[in-house]
Order: structure tokens, then sequence, then C-alpha cells
């Protein structure tokens, strides 16, 4: 294999050409930037921040191919990854997954020593979560605090405090992760059903459509009394609309369990975090605090 070649396949096993796993990632992390800044975020800071999602979000795939290297080859969606075609080995994998997350550390050491500490159990997360299917009904819940701890981090950088509205835009983005990735693993249902993978589309099983909807409700309801908390404006609001508009959408693509259909929705919640960010974005610029 050529370096060209070489280089790549690592990009593809770091699903550097599906950037849809860091923009779900990016918009939590930005809504705990802006409610912690009030919309004035240090820049540097949300420049680390932003580099940072990318490298772990990287590191993640990785990491995730490298648990799953003996699964993907017998699911449809899966089996053309670099690990699971032999085009990279373990060992490679645990380097590239390994100086990722090195780099990623290295990024937040100019910030304060909270946002250091909170980096362990972040990486904690995202390294344990891929292992979590071969034993946890819903490793959708999982990978929500995963994806969540961007939040602290964020408050934690920018005021060297974590409020109780951490916790609760946590709890937020936590409903809203099962949302989509159980409209995502929806897609590999009947796979994953074959070689005994659990996932919550399994746990929820005839109700996966309900639960999938149910998730999202709670998520635009704790938004709601967020915006009630921190005192937003009707631009914020405005934003939550759209994000239920497009949620409403999203139902008239998994109704039926259509698999492409499924794969569709689960991509297209990278719209219902970009208008909630730009609700809270918009309210901060016309109601500066």
């Amino acid at each position: 294999m050529s370096m060209a070649d070489r280089i790549q396949t690592y990009a593809q096993l770091m699903r550097l050409d599906k950037p849809i796993g860091i923009l779900l990632l990016l918009w939590p992390m930005l809504w705990g930037l802006w409610f912690a800044a009030e919309g004035q975020p240090d820049w540097h800071i949300l420049i680390i921040f932003v580099a940072g999602t990318v490298l772990m979000r990287s590191a993640g795939c990785v990491i995730n191919d490298y648990a799953d290297r003996d699964f993907d080859p017998h699911v449809e969606r899966t089996k053309n990854r670099p690990m699971a075609s032999g085009r990279v080995n373990s060992k490679e994998a645990l380097l590239l997954a390994g100086g990722l997350s090195l780099v990623a550390f290295l990024l937040i050491l100019p910030l304060n020593q909270l946002t250091i500490l909170l980096s362990v159990p972040a990486l904690f997360l995202a390294a344990s979560y891929p292992f979590t299917k071969r034993f946890f009904a819903m490793p959708q819940a999982y990978l929500g605090a995963a994806f969540s701890f961007g939040i602290p981090m964020a408050f934690a950088a920018q005021t060297g405090s974590l409020p109780a509205i951490v916790w609760i835009l946590m709890l937020a983005n936590l409903f809203w992760v099962i949302a989509y990735d159980t409209a995502y693993a929806m897609v590999d249902k009947p796979d994953d059903l074959k070689i005994g993978i659990k996932t919550s589309a399994i746990t929820f099983g005839q109700f996966d459509v309900a639960g999938v909807m149910a998730c999202h409700s709670c998520f635009i309801a704790i938004m709601a009394v967020i915006g009630q908390l921190q005192s937003m404006n009707w631009a914020y609001y405005a934003g939550l609309a759209v994000a239920v508009a497009l949620i409403v959408y999203q139902y008239a693509l998994i109704h039926n369990r259509d698999r492409a259909l499924c794969f569709k929705a689960f991509l297209h919640n990278n719209w219902v975090g970009m208008v909630v960010f730009a609700g809270i974005a918009l309210d901060f610029q016309i109601f500066p605090r």
C-alpha cells in the first residue's frame, strides 16, 4: 500500500469522509459554550474545542472499529470498513487512536485545571463505549453520556465552574443522542439481531419508533425548561420550534422502518443541532446580557 493510499485508508478509519459524527458531537459543545459565555465565547477556547471535537470523534471511530472488528464483516453497512476488510490491523488502529487522543489532550493543556480533569472521564467514556454493545441493553445512553461531555468541559474552560444548568443541558443532549442513535441502530437491526449485539432499537422492540419520538420529546421539553431557567427570549424558542418541525419530518421518515430512510433520519439530526444552536446564538446576539 502506497503512503497516499495508507493516508486515505486512515482517513476512512477516522470517518473524515463522513463528518456527521463530528457535527453531532460539535453542536452540544457549542450550545454549552454559548450558554457559558452568554454568547461571547473566548475565541481561543472555541478553536481548541472545535479541533478537539474533530480529534476525539476520529479517535472514537478508530476504537469503535477496533472493538467491532469481529462483527463489522458480517454487517452489510460496515463490511467494507478498513479494519473489517483487512486494510488496517489492530496495532495500527490502537496507535492511531492513541496518537489522536494524545494530540487532543495536548490541545487542552493551556486551559484551566478543571477542564483538564474533566478530560479524563471524557476519554474513558469515549474509549469504553464501543464495548458496551456486548452487555448493555441501551448502549445509546452510554454514547449519550460520552457525547455530552463537551458541555461541562466547555463550561469549565469558559467559566471555571459547573453550574446546575450544565447537568440539565447534558440530560437534554442524552435524550437527543438516544433518539438519533436509535434511528441509526434501526438501520442495522436485522444484522445486529443475528450477531448478538445489543442496541436500543432491539431493546425497544416493536416500540422503536415510539422510543425515538419519546426521547426527542424529552429533549425538546428539557431544552424549553432550560430556556426558562436562562431567561431566553423569542429567538431561542423559534430555534426550538424549527427543531420540532424537523423532528416531525423525521417521524415521517422512520415510521415504516425503511432502513435507508432511517439512515436519512439519523443524518437529518445535524439540522436539529444546528437550528438549536442558531436559536441560542441569535438570542444572545439580539438580547445581549
